[in-house]
């Protein structure tokens, strides 16, 4: 079942995240950070148990963000990451969003999800305020890519 998150999930969330960016395929987000956008959060759980999750982030009054994309390792390949990139793509329609990026090391999944790589460089300056407190900035290695929609 797909739903937006709630207070009861961020510490559940928080470790998941964590462990996948342990492994190197995303960056860590702190607690902190997780409760102030709490709100953005997809989750996708099955008998109460989280299998994936990812956020839509407001940025400005045309762009959005989608972020921490996350399934659980033995639920992969199995269209749950598809279902939570489509909600938040839903959601900036809904709010009339007109493009979405996303910064990551997971390009491939993204393009199957109508995604285009695009340089860093063609982002707006107002996405570089996150990248500043990242333990990678400046030397940023993710894959940036956008959608229209």
């Amino acid at each position: 079942m797909l739903r937006k998150a709630c207070i009861e999930d961020v510490k559940k969330i928080h470790g998941i995240i964590n462990l996948s960016a342990s492994r190197g395929e995303m960056l860590a987000r702190s607690l902190g950070e997780l409760y102030d956008n709490m709100r953005d959060y997809f989750i996708y759980e099955e008998e109460g148990n989280i299998l994936g999750m990812g956020a839509l982030h407001i940025c400005w009054e045309d762009l959005a963000e989608i972020r921490s994309v996350c399934v659980v390792e033995p639920t992969r390949l199995n269209g749950i990451g598809k279902k939570i990139v489509e909600a938040c793509v839903e959601e900036a329609k809904s709010l009339k969003i007109g493009k979405i990026f996303l910064l990551t090391y997971q390009d491939r999944f993204f393009k199957k999800c109508g995604f285009l790589s695009v340089d860093k460089k063609e982002l707006p300056q107002k996405i570089w305020s996150d990248c500043i407190r990242c333990p990678k900035f400046p030397e940023c290695d993710e894959i940036a890519m956008i959608m229209k929609v």
